[in-house]
């Protein structure tokens, strides 16, 4: 006789519990919230790092000049146009000279006048001097006949008197000569000075260059020192470039620079910091440095934006982790130290970053010493952390 033995449903239900619940646990201690940190680990080792600095900036012209006219007036005529190349000297506009022409002519009139004056009060010093020679001659001559007794003391002091007369008279005229020359000198400086305005209706190029702006045409009226023409020396091309303050240690003049135009980033030019502005932007907290092309490229346009990047010195023998091992408690900045099993928190002291993204530990940690580089979470002292070759999810 054959006997079943059935268990008790309730048995069932039991062990399928604790099976779900070793499940569970499993799950939990594997991928849940009780699971280790997955994380990647890299060694701290020393090599060389190739510092740079990075800014965006604009290209500038160092010699930009603004043409126009020392007093208001009407714009005569406009000679060139925007993109001409023009020449030292060249006329490039000129305005409405109103009456300045017969000024000119007023004032050469009255310097020719003048120079009139002048050789009428030489004509009369030149006679004087003879009047008052012929009356020195007498009066010496008459002088030794009174002491001879030979003409009366009267007529002796006749010709004294006439000699003191003909002295005023030289030293009257040579004042009037010397006034007349004063004029002169008066009435050449007026003709100068107006003839200097008549010259300054003319705009002329005050170097080679080439025109950038025309900002009045013939008719309109300008005030003075308003510009009709805006001109530039092509040659005198610079970049001005901003710079990160707090990552601008070691910029100075004379730093290679590789300049990158927007217009043709595919072919990065070469240059060089010719200058450090000494006042930095305190609103940007950026500071400004000028930066020369070695080789002055072509159809290059100012006010292009170009990124530029300065090449520092090399640091060799350097301690050296990738960047993206850093974090930060506030402002200090650290990295997880993973020590005989353990994880704590290391505070370091940075110094040069290279553009591959490496960076300079001056203090902190050691040659060998091993750091995390990625986590699948916020890690804190007491995590408990499994070390992966990669991450496939996002890592922090």
């Amino acid at each position: 006789m054959k006997t079943s033995f059935t268990l008790p449903r309730q048995v069932w239900f039991a062990a399928f519990g604790v099976a779900l619940l070793l499940a569970l646990g499993w799950v939990a201690l594997r991928s849940g919230p009780l699971a280790p940190i997955q994380v990647t680990v890299t060694r701290v080792a020393k090599g060389e790092v190739a510092s740079a600095l990075f800014g965006i900036g604009t290209v500038e012209a160092r010699r930009a000049y603004l043409i126009g006219p020392t007093a208001t007036g009407r714009v005569g005529r406009v000679l060139v146009d925007v993109g001409d190349a023009v020449q030292a000297g060249q006329l490039l506009a000129e305005m409405d000279p109103v009456d300045l022409d017969r000024r000119v002519a007023s004032a050469a009139a009255t310097a020719e006048r003048g120079r009139s004056a002048v050789a009428t009060a030489q004509a009369q010093v030149h006679d004087a001097q003879t009047r008052q020679a012929l009356a020195a001659s007498e009066a010496r001559r008459y002088v030794d006949l009174g002491h001879k007794g030979f003409v009366s003391q009267s007529v002796v002091d006749g010709k004294l008197q006439q000699l003191q007369s003909a002295d005023a008279q030289l030293a009257a005229a040579e004042s009037a000569l010397m006034s007349a020359r004063q004029d002169l000198a008066r009435l050449d400086a007026d003709r100068d000075g107006v003839k200097q305005q008549r010259a300054n209706v003319r705009l002329n190029a005050p170097t080679d260059g080439v025109v950038t702006s025309r900002d009045a045409e013939p008719g309109s009226t300008v005030v003075a020192g308003q510009a009709v023409l805006k001109l530039q020396e092509p040659n005198s091309l610079w970049i001005t470039v901003r710079l990160d303050q707090g990552r601008s240690a070691g910029l100075r003049v004379g730093l290679s620079a590789e300049i990158t135009l927007r217009s043709n980033p595919r072919k990065p030019l070469a240059g060089k910091v010719v200058r450090v502005e000494p006042i930095s932007d305190n609103v940007t907290e950026e500071r400004i440095a000028q930066v020369a092309f070695d080789l002055m490229p072509q159809d290059v346009s100012t006010g292009e934006m170009v990124e530029v990047t300065l090449r520092l010195p090399a640091i060799s023998d350097a301690l050296l982790i990738p960047n993206a091992t850093l974090r930060y408690r506030g402002t200090q900045a650290g990295v997880w130290l993973r020590d005989d099993g353990h994880l704590r928190f290391a505070p370091v002291k940075t110094g040069a970053e290279g553009l591959d993204g490496k960076v300079q530990i001056i203090e902190g940690v050691k040659a060998g010493d091993e750091v995390v580089v990625y986590s699948e979470r916020d890690l804190a002292d007491d995590s408990h952390i499994k070390v992966v070759a990669s991450l496939a999810g996002k890592a922090k």
